[in-house]
């Protein structure tokens, strides 16, 4: 058996060729593939929600960025971003309120 990409002689049990390094069949190509895609994970972590919280334009950015390659990721730092947006909506309100209420009885 040779390798198709530099006509080294292979073992039959190689995986690699030990002169270029690239996969001897399809099969490996596919688990080295999904290896590298497993150590990039998706996991969600709640450290994304919580900078998105703080900072909702990264939240934003980031969900925007990462909503195809990383949904789970995105997920949690729009969800912060969103979160957060709506706390800071609501004690806008009651702050106006409360001032309406002071104001109303001074007079």
């Amino acid at each position: 058996m040779y390798c198709k990409y530099c006509g080294t002689e292979l073992n039959n049990d190689a995986k690699f060729c030990p002169n270029c390094g690239k996969p001897v069949n399809e099969e490996t190509s596919l688990n080295q593939t999904k290896a590298i895609q497993s150590s990039n994970e998706d996991s969600g972590s709640l450290g994304w929600g919580i900078l998105g919280f703080f900072i909702p334009i990264v939240g934003l950015i980031l969900y925007l960025v990462w909503k195809d390659s990383k949904p789970k990721d995105a997920l949690m730092a729009g969800k912060g971003a969103l979160i957060s947006v709506i706390v800071s909506v609501v004690l806008v309100i009651f702050s106006i309120i409360i001032n309406l209420i002071v104001i109303a009885s001074v007079i």
